[in-house]
């Protein structure tokens, strides 16, 4: 059997073994590499892999990590989310759908908060779930609408998936940020659109209407959510001026962050410790799956599976759209078992040679491999964002995933658009910087 086959059929089967053996994911990638160093790469591996992870540890495109993610920690601690409803609510509410898209339009500014779709889901369903049940909403629309839209939490800036990808693809976190915003703004027209037509065709099912607001009291209702969106736009857009690197918007946003909670009345030290303690453990875990996966990818590459599997693409004269259909079916496999950072850090060593050998944008790339990883949060038996849905609501893992169906649908339909139409993810970058 060929050598490089052979060490394709090992790893396999290793990292399936390790991964449904309950190991954590990051020792699981550790071993995978180990593995194949020992048994098809002549060289010490002792050495390679301890100079591997100290070489993707101290990346500085990983320090806007904690930062963005501790951001996001002190805000959730800041009543942010009740913000969200009163803020939101009288918005939308002449809307046909009324208060559903607040699970929509409340996951896209959750999601420029947290920069996570587990936690944007669980923070807005907290919030949402409670208020769309005493209004007698329809079940099945609020859980999918809420499971589809915290996916919002990978794709719109600032997204810790994105500084992850930036990172083992060698690419500007910066100009991926700024690459998912028009993306995201689509998806949030699509969901919202999508909720308008269910009710338009499902008249009974629209809940109970909130009282009319006057344009003062809309304001008002508002006002405590406003600081907080500011705050992000100050964010992207000091990012996509080139006034600060990501690393700097970052501390500008925890700065922020703290003041808004101090001016609330909600930052003591409690408060602060427990939100630096859990992003600390946040960052931890990841940084800890990014140097393991480091090893994996070092030993792949020795192991020449990259350059095999590019000129696999070559000799089989697949067209960028071929690539990208059959990358979208392998990550939906893969995420049918594994989390979205993991798809990402797992796969990388193999598919980034691929798409350099088919001439395709990684800057877009990176946004398709989002929006992709998104899916794979709402599909069984490990979409996250199910978990989450199926832990709040009591509901069965395959009741909420029936209802998120069409929004994985509106997921799937961005992916063909952004194929078709590719400036919606390369135009604002190719602006950065005047």
């Amino acid at each position: 059997m060929d050598p490089i086959l052979l060490a394709t059929l090992v790893l396999a089967v290793s990292l399936l073994l390790l991964l449904t053996s309950g190991i954590w994911i990051a020792l699981s990638l550790m071993a995978a590499g180990l593995i194949t160093f020992v048994f098809f790469v002549p060289l010490d591996a002792g050495s390679i892999m301890a100079s591997t992870m100290w070489d993707a540890s101290w990346n500085w495109a990983l320090t806007a990590l904690p930062l963005f993610v501790w951001m996001g920690e002190i805000l959730m601690r800041s009543g942010l989310s009740s913000n969200l409803f009163r803020g939101l609510s009288p918005w939308v509410a002449w809307l046909p759908g009324g208060l559903m898209h607040i699970n929509v339009i409340g996951c896209g500014v959750m999601a420029a908060v947290s920069g996570s779709s587990a936690v944007t889901a669980a923070t807005v369903g907290r919030m949402s779930i409670p208020e769309l049940k005493a209004r007698n909403y329809d079940s099945k629309m609020m859980i999918g609408s809420l499971a589809g839209s915290g996916t919002f939490g990978l794709l719109i800036p600032p997204s810790i998936i994105m500084i992850v990808y930036g990172v083992v693809a060698q690419q500007s976190v910066a100009r991926l940020f700024i690459a998912g915003i028009l993306p995201g703004l689509m998806l949030i027209v699509l969901f919202s659109s999508y909720i308008v037509v269910w009710s338009l065709l499902n008249p009974d099912k629209r809940g109970d209407l909130p009282e009319k607001m006057s344009f003062a009291n809309k304001i008002r209702a508002s006002r405590d959510l406003l600081p907080v969106v500011a705050l992000i736009f100050a964010i992207v857009g000091s990012i996509y001026g080139g006034l600060a690197t990501p690393t700097e918007a970052a501390t500008i946003g925890i700065f922020g962050a703290l003041a808004l909670a101090m001016l609330n009345g909600t930052l003591n030290r409690k408060m602060f410790v427990d939100s630096l303690l859990a992003a600390t453990r946040i960052s931890c875990m990841i940084a800890f799956i990014i140097a393991c996966a480091a090893v994996l990818s070092i030993a792949v590459g020795f192991a020449n599976i990259p350059r095999a599997a590019a000129e696999w693409v070559q000799n089989m004269a697949l067209s960028p759209g071929a690539l990208i259909l059959v990358l979208t079916v392998f990550f939906l496999i893969l995420g049918c078992f594994l989390e979205g950072i993991s798809i990402l850090v797992l796969s990388s060593a193999v598919v980034l040679p691929m798409i350099e050998a088919a001439g395709i944008d990684p800057i877009w790339f990176g946004i398709y491999a989002v929006i992709v990883i998104e899916c794979a949060q709402i599909t069984p038996p490990v979409g996250f964002n199910l978990i989450v849905l199926k832990s709040m609501t009591g509901r069965g893992i395959g009741e909420v995933a029936k209802a998120t169906f069409p929004f994985l649908a509106l997921l799937l339909l961005a992916i063909v658009l952004i194929y078709l139409f590719p400036s919606i993810v390369t135009f604002l970058p190719s602006l950065m910087y005047g």
